[in-house]
């Protein structure tokens, strides 16, 4: 099967067009332009898979049109390019996450551009797809850091099975991420992301050559035995049940209905990775 040639948006410095051209040879085709609002015309003209972003065109005056792009386009992951060592200062790196930059990449690191390239690669997840869709209606206007928290859980289930890894891929103390949303009165991180795994497991059921051990293993639980235990702790069924009962657009309705919905006034102002300076409640992007 050939090769699948993705499209990737660019907003780089003159200098750094060509070395991105040059690693996306093969793998991924670069649209440049010369601005965030010019990139979001290319992607309203065209199939594009990703945008790459400079840090160096990614100051505090872009960020909300960085936010702007991530809500227009929540399918078409952003990445901030580093070309520069000792330019990614951690408070510009939060902002960029808070403000749904899925990854930076340092191509300064020799090995930055086998990762770029892996990452734009990378396809779209039809789950993530899917269920960011369904939950538009109630994410709309949550601040930046919000939508960001729900995205990551959806999109990182299958791998991430603790809080821990969330918040260490969230860059905050998985206490400190608990307590804000004790203190908000939502579900704990621990529920969003154990719902979120059952969702993974509903898409893969669809399969039908898809056996409940191998389900457990591509969501890498520890045994078919570990799964069956989180199905009946979370849905009181066996997994041959909830193959039956709960398909993935039932799933997927039944995460938002159940975790969601209920708490959008609660979400509006909610930021799980706290209050960034200049955020002050909703995103004004």
């Amino acid at each position: 099967m050939p090769q699948i040639v993705r499209t990737v948006a660019t907003v780089l410095l003159p200098a750094e067009r060509q070395r991105v051209e040059a690693a996306g040879h093969g793998a991924f085709v670069a649209v440049h332009a010369d601005s965030l609002d010019d990139a979001v015309s290319t992607v309203r003209r065209r199939g594009v898979h990703a945008l790459v972003v400079s840090l160096q065109r990614c100051g505090e005056p872009e960020l909300p049109r960085v936010a702007r792009f991530v809500r227009e386009f929540p399918q078409v992951p952003a990445v901030a390019l580093v070309t520069r060592p000792g330019t990614a200062p951690p408070d510009r790196l939060l902002r960029l996450g808070a403000h749904g930059v899925r990854a930076v990449v340092d191509v300064s690191d020799p090995d930055g551009w086998r990762r770029l390239r892996d990452l734009l690669q990378e396809p779209v997840s039809p789950v993530v797809a899917a269920v960011m869709a369904a939950l538009d209606p109630d994410l709309k206007d949550v601040p930046p850091d919000c939508r960001l928290f729900f995205e990551l859980v959806i999109r990182r289930a299958p791998e991430i099975r603790s809080v821990s890894p969330l918040a260490a891929a969230l860059r905050v103390l998985p206490s400190t991420l608990c307590s804000r949303f004790f203190r908000s009165g939502l579900p704990s991180p621990k529920i969003y992301l154990a719902q979120a795994r059952l969702v993974h497991a509903a898409y893969l059921f669809a399969n039908g050559g898809l056996s409940v051990s191998d389900v457990s293993h591509r969501l890498d639980y520890t045994s078919p035995q570990s799964f069956g235990r989180h199905l009946r702790t979370h849905l009181g069924m066996t997994p041959g049940e909830f193959r039956r009962r709960l398909p993935f657009s039932a799933a997927v309705a039944r995460y938002r209905v159940g975790f969601v919905t209920p708490y959008r006034d609660r979400l509006l102002t909610f930021h799980p990775l706290g209050t960034l300076p200049g955020d002050h409640g909703r995103s004004a992007a």
